[in-house]
C-alpha cells in the first residue's frame, strides 16, 4: 500500500464565494437554519501581509462564518483588489463552493510542507486575530486535486465581528 505524502485529519471549513453576502446569509438561514453568522470586514489594516500570486496586493472582502456541527461554513464577498474570489466570480457569476480548508498550528510550517509537495501559495494574509495572530494561505491544488484547499492558522482570539446575522432582538 502507498503511504500518503501528507495525512489530512479533518476538513474544518467549507467556503462559498457569493455576490451578495446579505442575500446569501438570509437564504441559508431561511432554508436550513444555518446561523447565526458572524460577519467580518477583512483587508488592511486588519489583515496584513496580503499577497496574490506571489506579489503584495491590498484586497478587501467581507466574510461571514457560521457553525454547522463542527464545520465552519464561510461566505465570502469580494470587495476590491485582485483576488482568487474575483477570479472565481468571473468564471462563476452565480458564486458557489470555492474551497475546503483545514486548521494548522503554524501557517509557515504548513506552507513549507505543502510547497515540498509541489503546491504553491496563490493568495495569503496574516494578522486577523485580536493579538495580530492568525493567517491563511490558499494553495494551487485545483489542477492536481480538482479542488482549492486553504490552510488556516486560527488566531488565539478573533477580533469581534462587525455584526451578527440575524441580529439579536
Amino acid at each position: 500500500m502507498i503511504e500518503p505524502l501528507f495525512r489530512l485529519k479533518a476538513i474544518n471549513q467549507i467556503g462559498f464565494v457569493v455576490e451578495d453576502i446579505d442575500k446569501a446569509m438570509e437564504a441559508y438561514w431561511k432554508y436550513f437554519g444555518i446561523g447565526p453568522w458572524k460577519v467580518y470586514n477583512f483587508g488592511s489594516p486588519v489583515v496584513k501581509d496580503t499577497k496574490f500570486r506571489g506579489k503584495p496586493e491590498d484586497f478587501h472582502m467581507t466574510i461571514a462564518i457560521a457553525k454547522v456541527g463542527e464545520l465552519d461554513f464561510e461566505l465570502i464577498e469580494h470587495k476590491d483588489g485582485d483576488t482568487i474570489y474575483k477570479e472565481f466570480m468571473a468564471r462563476n457569476p452565480m458564486g458557489g463552493v470555492h474551497h475546503l480548508a483545514w486548521f494548522v498550528k503554524n501557517i509557515d510550517e504548513a506552507v513549507r510542507e505543502m510547497e515540498q509537495l509541489g503546491f504553491k501559495v496563490i493568495q495569503s494574509g496574516r494578522g486577523y486575530g485580536k493579538d495580530g495572530d492568525g493567517g491563511f494561505a490558499y494553495l494551487s491544488t485545483e489542477d492536481e486535486l480538482g479542488a482549492l484547499f486553504e490552510l488556516l492558522e486560527v488566531p488565539s482570539e478573533r477580533i469581534p465581528p462587525h455584526r451578527v446575522y440575524p441580529a439579536k432582538e
